[in-house]
């Protein structure tokens, strides 16, 4: 059974930082890509950030500066720093894999694209 299991995540205050780590299990990930959505209530999903198979990097245009992905393929383990949060980064956090991480594309997902249970993520001012 693939299972995707995030940690991290928390309350913190503007301008502090957090950091997620996303943990793959049931099935190797080193082929596929990895990333990090989130979601805030009354709002659609987005995609936060990415790593596709050859290691390339993608981020939001609100995130790119502040947050930082990183995958280490031996873990299967999908990383997110955030720093300089600020309110509207408040969501609910999620890895998924496989998904869609290409240049000049919105981080996006597939039909089969397998989700993590979330971990929350509040920013106050």
């Amino acid at each position: 059974q693939v299972q995707l299991v995030e940690s991290g995540g928390g309350s913190v205050q503007t301008g502090g930082s957090l950091g997620l780590s996303c943990a793959a299990s049931g099935q190797s990930y080193t082929g596929s890509s990895m990333g990090w959505f989130r979601q805030a209530p009354g709002r659609e999903r987005e995609g936060v950030a990415c790593s596709d198979v050859a290691g390339n990097i993608r981020y939001a245009s609100d995130v790119k500066g502040r947050f930082t992905v990183s995958k280490d393929n031996d873990t299967h383990s999908l990383f997110l720093q955030m720093n300089n949060l600020k309110p509207e980064d408040s969501a609910m956090y999620y890895c998924a894999a496989p998904i869609i991480c290409m240049y000049g594309r919105h981080i996006d997902t597939f039909s089969w694209t397998v989700w993590g249970q979330g971990t929350q993520v509040i920013v106050s001012s």
